[in-house]
């Protein structure tokens, strides 16, 4: 990966290395049953232990994406965000880079605006709220751009692509475009493995990660435990550590900027690992 900053609230946070995003669930239904946090105060307890364990960043979410899921109304997800964000900043300081994963731009308002979210995270790249590049671009926030057709309901009809890493890339070119002139400066790539992919395609996007560098932006890979693990493995998702540590390494070798990740200290020695491989790094000479 290249070296890239973000703009985190005036302060240019450097990263010369990948830098590993700790999920932090505040759903009952989250598809990890080991992600989630009961209340406010075990997300502050969560959130500590990952970044002692070497979390760079933090991904506090309170609306669970897997097919399926009962929808969560605007104001109960924002209840369970403004505890959850409050106690998380409590427990880790100000300096530690916190997004909120949310596709409603009125909560990104809320979350960056007033309870203490960085970054926004977005599982639907802008398509579920017409709002959102407009309230980003007015927020200055840095924002995680993920590529998903349809909503999670409907994503995995949607899986027609002549070649998906190319598709993909083309597919995100356009809202890239669209935030570049609304002046959002700092937008990290997300190709949105599991969302709208068959289990081939993500392993084909997998192969071909490399390529997603023609974005010219920072890659954020989110596979943990993901069903592109347990289905290839016949496991379960509380099985699938393993499979994550493998799929992360993959992703680091081939230029992952960012792994968002449920088990921080493994994602912090599989990053370990790769380093110690590369030339750069002096090892192996």
């Amino acid at each position: 990966m290249k070296p890239f900053s973000i703009n985190i609230r005036g302060r240019l946070v450097e990263y010369c290395r990948p830098a590993v995003m700790g999920i932090v669930n505040v759903t009952p239904d989250s598809f990890y049953g080991g992600s989630r946090a009961g209340d406010a105060a075990d997300a502050g307890r969560r959130a500590a232990a990952m970044v002692a364990q070497g979390a760079d960043m933090l991904d506090v979410g309170a609306y669970s994406s897997r097919p399926g899921a009962d929808d969560v109304p605007e104001a109960e997800e924002c209840a369970r965000l403004r505890d959850a964000l409050a106690a998380v900043r409590e427990a880790v300081g100000p300096d530690v880079p916190v997004s909120v994963d949310t596709f409603r731009a009125s909560v990104a308002a809320k979350a960056v605006g007033l309870w203490g979210a960085d970054i926004v995270n977005d599982i639907s790249g802008g398509k579920l709220d017409g709002d959102m590049f407009a309230t980003v671009a007015e927020l200055r926030a840095p924002y995680i751009l993920m590529h998903m057709r349809g909503t999670p309901a409907t994503m995995q009809t949607l899986t027609d692509y002549a070649d998906v890493t190319t598709d993909v890339i083309r597919e995100l070119t356009a809202p890239l475009a669209e935030l570049e002139k609304l002046g959002v400066a700092d937008v990290i790539v997300d190709p949105g493995f599991g969302f709208a992919k068959t289990l081939e395609q993500n392993y084909s996007m997998l192969r071909h990660l490399d390529r997603f560098a023609l974005l010219g932006r920072p890659l954020l890979v989110g596979v943990s435990r993901k069903s592109m693990i347990t289905k290839l493995l016949g496991i379960s998702a509380d099985e699938a550590l393993e499979g994550t540590t493998a799929v992360n390494t993959l992703a680091l070798e081939r230029g992952a900027a960012i792994v968002r990740v449920h088990d921080v200290a493994a994602a912090v020695a599989a990053r370990a690992v790769v380093a110690a491989t590369t030339e750069e790094n002096g090892f192996g000479r």
